[in-house]
């Protein structure tokens, strides 16, 4: 008897349950997009952006990851300020291979034009490409005013904040000054 309960009651929820499914009208779907993806043209107008346009513009006061922000400005006001205040923050952990790096990155952006020493006499002055170019011993230079120089340019040295890194423009910054006290 007990057997016969059991299967009847299996038998009464298989077909309580196959009987609630229409094939004609499919049951409630979590999240439908997964299943039932919708098709887009790459480039098209959406409404997603409030411009109507292809993308959005990050948040106001957002930094990119990876990113600091150099607060000095593209001013001869700026480039004082940098020299006077600006302090390297490699300093606490300088090591000998920082110093090999800002000399190899010397060699490879700056000698070319200033010199293998920092005298002004490189390639491109040689052959008359650049004229003017200053000898670091001439000048009244500390490693923020280098380092903000780098950042933005000179005269007719440009940026090289594309070229360098953080971390790099600090090293080449040292090296020039390590070559400025050689000069001396």
């Amino acid at each position: 008897m007990r057997k016969l309960f059991n299967i009847l009651l299996v038998i009464g929820l298989v077909a309580s349950v196959t009987g609630c499914f229409d094939k004609a009208k499919p049951n409630y779907q979590y999240f439908p997009n997964m299943y039932e993806p919708v098709g887009y043209e790459a480039y098209q107008k959406t409404d997603a952006f409030r411009s109507g346009g292809e993308a959005q513009l990050p948040a106001e006061g957002s930094v990119a990851r990876g990113f600091l922000p150099y607060e000095y400005p593209d001013t001869n006001e700026g480039y004082d300020l940098a020299r006077s205040s600006l302090i390297n923050p490699l300093d606490s952990i300088w090591t000998e291979d920082d110093m090999a790096t800002g000399k190899e990155l010397y060699g490879i952006y700056c000698a070319i034009c200033h010199g293998n020493k920092g005298d002004g006499q490189g390639t491109l002055m040689k052959r008359e490409k650049f004229l003017g170019i200053p000898n670091y011993k001439d000048r009244d230079i500390t490693e923020g005013s280098i380092y903000h120089v780098l950042m933005y340019g000179r005269n007719a040295m440009g940026s090289h904040a594309n070229q360098v890194n953080e971390k790099e423009r600090w090293q080449i910054a040292r090296y020039v000054m390590k070559l400025r006290e050689d000069l001396e």
